[in-house]
């Protein structure tokens, strides 16, 4: 294998164990920030390494041996100066017995880790945006720019939000696992968020080259199924699961052939997932026996129902979805929320009914460089017959798109407008 060759498989394997090996690293030495760090340095002996001797059988049990070997070396030569990293010292290397030792303490019977690690980034002692923005780091991978562009906030500002989050928990001495009872209660709200987030992230990546990246949205989905598992009668929990599921049943859909994006009113449903929507809907039938048919994500869900249960796009009741965003936009009130409720009102009552919820969006800051809202925008005009606003709205949306099929989309929306 080339070296090239190499290298890309060392940076892919690393982005699919990357969240696992952090998770692992920070119940072993109980510091996020080490924990990444710890990670990077394991990244970088396998580019020195597997490029001579090859990528091993197990890369991911390798780099995770490789970075608490660099663990226990780092506690051993600062000599366990500090009282935290005395007490880890103890634990890694007098009382362990050994790497082996090590190893089985890791697989102990706490949960999760990747689970725990997101309740720890959760913990109210961080802001809600710090949560997360730490979580879609660590966990979803997301650079400071995507989570930038995820939140509508400047990436200067994320990056300081996680450097501090991580300097908070790192003096908090808090217990990396996954809490009980109330602990878990006050920060299930904050978790089903950045699951949903990384959920996102995966179904509509916000750059790059690939328009969805489902190994997140199979952790996230994974997640969800978990949480289920360890609060049943949450009925939110079941909102979510409810959410992922009917979403993720239309992979196979949203891209073509050659890479590019089907919108959902074009896409083959007859390519969706029907089990996944089966599941999708007995998940969102528990959240609403559970009483939480009003909650954010059961609405959510509900939404995805009435595209899922339409055997053909023009069978959608846009009017029932409209109506739905009424009401979500009193649950969770947000801009993005405002913007689908005004393509809902195109869809349902016309493109006129669309463009005149703009003007209102149009004046909030954080939209104003935000895609989606310019190629809703150009949807609506080209609908309404407006071919030159259109064209100019689909390229001011390609010009501020970073992911290159989207903007590819975009540009070909544009194209058909004329001249």
């Amino acid at each position: 294998m080339a070296a090239t060759d190499t290298h890309q498989a060392i940076e892919t394997v690393f982005r699919i164990e990357q969240a696992r090996l952090i998770a692992g690293l920070t119940r072993l030495v109980r510091d996020v920030g080490l924990a990444e760090e710890l990670a990077q340095d394991a990244l970088v002996a396998a580019l020195a390494e597997w490029p001579r001797t090859g990528v091993p059988n197990r890369p991911g049990a390798w780099l995770m041996a490789t970075a608490k070997r660099r663990a226990i070396d780092q506690f051993r030569h600062e000599r366990m100066r500090a009282e935290k990293h005395a007490e880890i010292g103890r634990d890694l290397v007098a009382g362990t017995g050994g790497p082996e030792a090590i190893e089985a303490a890791l697989d102990d019977e706490v949960g999760d880790e990747l689970l725990g690690l997101i309740f720890v980034a959760c913990h109210p002692v961080l802001s809600r945006e710090a949560r997360a923005a730490l979580t879609l780091r660590l966990i979803g991978g997301l650079t400071t720019g995507e989570i930038g562009r995820a939140f509508l906030t400047p990436e200067p500002t994320i990056a300081q939000r996680i450097v501090r989050a991580k300097k908070t928990l790192g003096k908090s001495g808090l217990a990396y696992e996954v809490p009980r009872g109330e602990a878990r209660q006050e920060r299930l709200g904050s978790v089903l968020e950045v699951i949903y987030l990384i959920f996102n992230e995966g179904y509509a990546a916000t750059a790059g080259e690939d328009l969805i990246r489902p190994a997140l949205c199979t952790e996230a989905r994974r997640l969800g199924a978990i949480l289920a598992g360890l609060a049943p009668e949450e009925p939110e929990v079941f909102g979510l699961v409810a959410l992922m599921d009917i979403q993720a049943s239309r992979f196979a859909a949203r891209v073509a052939a050659d890479g590019s994006l089907v919108p959902l009113t074009l896409q083959n449903r007859a390519s969706w997932d029907r089990l996944l929507i089966r599941r999708g809907l007995a998940a969102l039938d528990r959240a609403e026996a559970l009483g939480g048919a009003g909650g954010p994500y059961a609405l959510q869900a509900a939404l995805a129902a009435c595209h899922a249960r339409a055997p053909r796009a023009e069978d959608t009741d846009w009017r029932r979805i409209a109506g739905l965003y009424e009401t979500l936009r009193k649950v969770m009130p947000s801009p993005v929320v405002d913007l689908n409720r005004a393509i809902a009102h195109s869809m349902a009552f016309g493109p006129e009914a669309g463009l005149a919820l703009l003007p209102a969006l149009e004046a909030v800051g954080t939209l104003r460089d935000y895609a989606p809202l310019w190629a809703a925008k150009g949807d609506f005009l080209f609908r309404a017959g407006r071919m030159p606003e259109a064209k100019a709205a689909f390229e001011q949306a390609a010009n501020l798109s970073r992911n290159e099929p989207e903007k590819a989309f975009l540009l070909g929306r544009a194209d058909s407008c004329g001249d």
